[in-house]
């Protein structure tokens, strides 16, 4: 029997990339369970007592309210069976109840995540467009003047700690200058406009509340630059390299040889070409400023996850760290489909693999 009928009774091909996705959704499903695993271990196995953080020494005297206290939270039964229950709890959404705000840890998660996606995002942008821009200026101008300023920026901008950048920030542009507005996301006196995504600039957006996204965007313009100085050195430095490599390619040496403007050369065979390696490392940047944003969350008060998982952290409570490693690592396994994505969309043979 010929191929082409074997095709014909079975259906239609599924396309390489539609394979692609399912196996990499299917295998992200399964290292999201090993995290919950990995978070489940790690949380049980840090030293002390949460008993002791939560309940205080005087407490602690009387058996009764100890033996209560466990039983209210799950921490009298083996690990094994605390674990099975805190998997069945995750899949009915249920992320289980912080011990500090006495709140379900969804809810709070629910409101602190997505000030911290909104730092991170407003961030990575700017790293993207600055770094990608001052990258190919670099790789363009290569052994010029522009090109060794922007590497003496690039490296001060991964070398200087974000940090002691962020105290420097607050301290002149607030405190000294009174140019930029202080602490938190928005202006008291505004309010906050109608949670539907909880990103404060889209929703003020949203709702029409031009004073509040003006105050949110200037509460946000500080810490994302602050935040974003690194990855605007690192993508910096990156770029140029990989711009570089590409400018050495026979492809674009014919390129220019048939005549082609500039302007195309490097849109359509320069930075194609180098936007993949530049993507896996915007990927990993974006990750790394989700996870990194506890001491710039902490200087500007603002109410991110960072902070929530660093009050959690210091009071033992268990099922909010989970519920913080298990966020973040999620995130994590969707900035990796996404950039996988990305590699299809730009280059083809990744398509025919």
């Amino acid at each position: 029997m010929k191929p082409d009928a074997t095709r014909e009774r079975t259906g239609r091909r599924v396309p390489p990339l539609a394979r692609f996705l399912v196996r990499r959704v299917l295998l992200a499903v399964l290292m999201a369970w090993g995290i919950t695993l990995v978070t489940f271990v790690l949380t049980n196995l840090v030293p002390g007592d949460p008993v002791a953080a939560n309940l205080g020494q005087r407490a602690l005297g009387d058996p009764a309210i100890v033996a209560q206290w466990r039983a209210e939270h799950g921490l009298d039964k083996p690990l094994w069976q605390q674990y099975l229950l805190h998997l069945q709890g995750l899949l009915h959404g249920d992320f289980g109840t912080s011990q500090q705000s006495h709140r379900p840890v969804a809810a709070d998660l629910a409101e602190f995540v997505p000030a911290t996606l909104e730092l991170a995002g407003a961030a990575i942008l700017v790293s993207l467009v600055l770094g990608v821009a001052f990258g190919v200026v670099a790789a363009l101008r290569r052994d010029r003047l522009a090109d060794h300023t922007l590497r003496v920026v690039s490296l001060i901008g991964i070398s200087v700690p974000t940090f002691w950048l962020a105290l420097m920030a607050f301290y002149v542009f607030f405190y000294r200058l009174q140019i930029t507005p202080g602490s938190g996301r928005v202006d008291v006196a505004l309010g906050s406009a109608p949670p539907v995504t909880g990103l404060q600039t889209v929703d003020a957006l949203l709702a029409g509340r031009w004073d509040i996204f003006a105050s949110a965007a200037g509460h946000l313009v500080t810490p994302a630059l602050v935040l974003a100085l690194y990855t605007i050195g690192l993508l910096t430095r990156f770029t140029r390299s990989a711009v570089l490599e590409v400018l050495g390619q026979d492809y674009v040496r014919a390129a220019r040889a048939k005549g082609l403007p500039g302007r195309v050369i490097l849109f359509r065979y320069v930075l194609r070409s180098a936007l993949v390696p530049i993507i896996t490392v915007a990927g990993l940047a974006f990750g790394s400023l989700l996870s990194g944003t506890v001491l710039v969350e902490a200087i500007f008060a603002w109410p991110g996850i960072g902070q929530y998982a660093y009050k959690s952290a210091t009071t033992l409570d268990l099922p909010a760290v989970m519920g913080v490693g298990l966020v973040v690592g999620v995130v994590y396994l969707a900035i990796n489909l996404v950039v996988d994505v990305l590699y299809g969309v730009i280059d083809p043979r990744v398509r025919l693999q």
